[in-house]
């Protein structure tokens, strides 16, 4: 909810930083050196702290520190507050990760799509609600601050009834993670999906909100409801991914959802009217919801090296790209149009529909 509010709110801190989109993507890169900097060496501070202290300090964290954002006199000083938001956010995705790993592990339930689309309502809910509060007139300083406030009580009734999941030693790893885990050649192809992805993503989160503004000179409102509409329909194919991928089996599943991605793109890039955007964002959001879960499932299961490290090696890789979408997408638009920023997101689409015989061909039935 507190990183929506700020992406919903990026074309005001384009405005108040008076900065190019390229120069806003070299700010917003922070948060992708802060993540890389928290999933190389903060597994063993999460392991000491436990996962109900660690959600505690990385959840209220991050809010606090996009909520210090529209504070910062200048690009330096955002940058800044953005790399400590990276490292906690990177903080946060190990230590949910693992206790949903155990949870699935112990209960025997598949839980990993449902929780990524938690991740997504809360998106949805602040992208809508930011929707109306820019149309409103609200300061970025106040919309912030809102956001962090009910961050801080949501926070507080959810992680104060958290009880560590169980750790089945007779499945712990002999093998230990290093510092970076280099991807194999094995797992290369599960890491192109997942960067294709994540580049969707972070094209659908970070940019269609100035991208609507640019292209269509749209009321915010209006240009709020792309990505709106996205993280909807993340949201809600995360949710019901479960037992689709159940029955028709992982490879179907992403190839499908990998296709839509696509035809979302080229709507979004060659749409010649508002309403064709905005469905272009909402297949995008469709598109790229549950390939990464699938992805990660698949990375676990290889045995080529310790599941743990596999996992690690996929996260590190694809992590670091959600956040270097950013500037990436920034450059692109700045010196060949916004539109063209999208069309950068095929080549790597089509990549990974290769990719795909790389997943598991039929998912396991949970009991």
């Amino acid at each position: 909810m507190a990183l929506g509010a700020l992406l919903a709110r990026m074309p005001d801190l384009q405005v108040a930083l008076q900065v190019d989109k390229s120069q806003l993507g070299l700010t917003l890169i922070g948060m992708a050196i802060g993540a890389l900097i928290s999933l190389t060496v903060s597994s063993p501070l999460i392991e000491r702290l436990g996962p109900k202290v660690t959600a505690y300090i990385t959840v209220i964290g991050t809010a606090a520190c996009y909520a210090l954002v529209p504070w910062m006199p200048g690009a330096a000083g955002v940058f800044a507050v953005l790399l400590v938001a990276g490292m906690l956010a990177g903080a946060l995705e190990i230590n949910l990760n693992v206790e949903l790993g155990r949870i699935e592990a112990a209960t025997g339930r598949s839980v990993m799509n449902r929780a990524h689309g938690c991740w997504s309502a809360g998106f949805f809910v602040t992208a809508l609600v930011a929707s109306f509060v820019r149309q409103s007139g609200m300061s970025m300083q106040a919309h912030l601050g809102a956001a962090f406030l009910v961050v801080i009580v949501f926070a507080w009734i959810a992680i104060r009834g958290l009880e560590a999941a169980p750790v089945d030693a007779s499945h712990l790893p002999e093998e230990k993670a290093p510092a970076f885990a280099f991807p194999t050649m094995g797992l290369l192809p599960l890491c192109l999906i997942g960067i294709a992805a994540f580049l969707v993503e972070g094209a659908g989160i970070d940019w269609s909100a100035i991208y609507m503004r640019d292209v269509f000179q749209s009321e915010p409102f209006v240009g709020g409801l792309g990505l709106t509409l996205f993280t909807f329909f993340m949201a809600l194919v995360r949710m019901v991914a479960d037992p689709i991928v159940e029955r028709f089996g992982s490879r179907a599943v992403a190839a499908s959802l990998l296709v839509l991605s696509a035809i979302g793109i080229a709507a979004v890039g060659l749409s010649p009217h508002p309403v064709v955007a905005l469905v272009g964002f909402a297949l995008m959001g469709a598109g790229c919801s549950a390939v990464y879960p699938l992805a990660v499932s698949a990375a676990a299961q290889r045995r080529d090296r310790a599941p743990h490290v596999n996992v690690a090696s996929l996260g590190q890789v694809t992590f670091i790209i959600f956040f270097f979408a950013p500037p990436l997408l920034g450059f692109v638009a700045e010196h060949a149009g916004i539109r063209a920023s999208y069309f950068i997101c095929l080549p790597l689409v089509v990549g990974a529909l290769f990719c795909v015989p790389a997943l598991k061909s039929v998912a396991p039935r949970t009991a």
